[in-house]
């Protein structure tokens, strides 16, 4: 993991789908949405959570990559939302939904093809959070958000240096 990573966020799924629900109670009060866009893969998970809750049937997905693991790389958009959801209107009404904003570079092309959609994530770093409209959790900007489909059960040591398991 790069250098710049100097905190975890383990989230367990129990944690995430409360976080996700979270989300859904702030949001309700933001629509009416016609449509949730969810930014794949992160964005699948709280994306069908929230428009359970709220009640949205439209689920459509733009598919992003800029992540190889741990580093952050250069941003591709590999699948675009489809002409009606983006509208004459540039989204108005649709909801966008991710895991998380971190350098605010995916954000930032997916605003780019919905600038009048509301932009929501579960998480949000101090760097991408201007570009989001909604979210649950701030974290540093140094913190690496382990989330549960990306983590198994295993031994994790003491955060001390002189603790002992």
């Amino acid at each position: 993991m790069d250098e710049k990573w100097q905190k975890s966020f383990p989230v367990s799924w129990d944690q995430f789908h409360r976080d996700a629900r979270a989300l859904a109670w702030r949001l309700s009060s933001a629509g009416p949405f016609v449509a949730v866009v969810a930014i794949t893969r992160g964005g699948l998970v709280p994306a069908a959570i929230v428009a359970r809750e709220l009640g949205i049937r439209v689920i459509e997905t733009i598919c992003v990559t800029s992540y190889d693991y741990d580093k952050q790389g250069a941003i591709s958009v590999l699948k675009n939302v489809g002409a009606k959801i983006i509208g004459t209107d540039g989204g108005a009404g649709v909801l966008i939904v991710d895991d998380l904003v971190d350098t605010g570079a995916t954000a930032k092309v997916v605003r780019e093809i919905l600038p009048k959609a509301h932009f929501a994530t579960v998480y949000a770093k101090p760097q991408g959070r201007p570009l989001v409209d909604s979210f649950i959790t701030e974290v540093s900007q140094d913190t690496w958000i382990y989330l549960p489909w990306d983590m198994g059960l295993q031994f994790t040591p003491p955060l001390g240096e002189g603790a002992k398991a």
